[in-house]
């Protein structure tokens, strides 16, 4: 039987749970009985999800340490201190180190501002929202003999690995989420904290579904096999695996059907 064990007795908080792999996740998890919130900026989306589910929707965004702050607490009001902190929330840009203004022609630096922004989304999001749940996780009783207080799971991406032309931003992000999974983990393996990462590469989500369907085709025919798009359930069901797993720490693990990103 797996320390952590999902039922009723667990809460969860799946940041960016309103759509895509947060969606799918929060599924998953309310489906074996935790009780799950939902972080998201889109309230509309947000409170759809959880009345489907079965979970409670809190408006958070995660660049702000007061909304962070009180999503989680809405969240223990709920269901109590949360065991499990799974973090999809996100966002991705394309833009050149070095551009062009269309206009006039002239030649632009990337505006630092907008670099800054995916780095306050993707990474000093996730870390808020890592530092703030496992404050809570350290009061908690252990759950087993060694010690186990709760579990975080991270989402990176393969452009960590191997970006491409244009997502500079999001690359550097997204490998900043990796890198931090290792020292967080030992920072709270004195806690019984486990901490991991999910490196997602080509997969179904809304933003994918945003592109010509002829678009969506090259991309999956560039996956070495299964020749196709990941799933969302796909992630979760990893996702779900991380969880359970105790002897699973400080690992980033790749789900991509083996695809190596070209420079373009």
């Amino acid at each position: 039987m797996p320390a952590m064990e999902l039922n009723s007795s667990i809460a969860a908080v799946v940041t960016g749970g309103a759509s895509g792999l947060g969606l799918a996740t929060a599924a998953a998890l309310a489906q074996q009985g935790v009780q799950v919130t939902i972080f998201d900026r889109d309230q509309d989306a947000g409170h759809k999800a959880a009345s489907e589910i079965g979970a409670i929707f809190a408006h958070v965004d995660v660049t702000s340490d007061e909304s962070v702050q009180a999503g989680f607490a809405q969240a223990r009001a709920a269901h109590g201190q949360e065991r499990v902190l799974v973090n999809c929330a996100g966002i991705v840009t394309a833009r050149k180190t070095v551009g062009k203004d269309k206009e006039t022609g002239s030649i632009l630096p990337y505006p630092i501002a907008d670099f800054e922004r995916v780095l306050a989304v993707n990474l000093a999001g996730t870390f808020r929202c890592i530092a703030v749940s496992a404050a809570g996780m350290v009061a908690l009783n252990p759950i087993d003999a060694h010690g186990q207080r709760g579990v975080i799971v991270n989402t990176a991406s393969i452009a960590a690995q191997d970006g491409q032309m244009g997502q500079v931003a999001y690359a550097a992000s997204k490998a900043g989420v990796a890198g931090m999974t290792l020292p967080i983990a030992r920072d709270l393996m004195g806690d019984g904290i486990r901490v991991n990462t999910i490196l997602p590469g080509i997969f179904e989500t809304p933003m994918m579904a945003s592109l010509p369907e002829k678009a969506q085709a090259a991309l999956a025919a560039n996956v070495p096999f299964p020749k196709r798009l990941g799933r969302a359930s796909e992630y979760a069901q990893t996702a779900l695996f991380l969880i359970g797993h105790d002897y699973m720490n400080g690992e980033c693990i790749r789900m991509d059907g083996a695809i190596r990103m070209g420079p373009r």
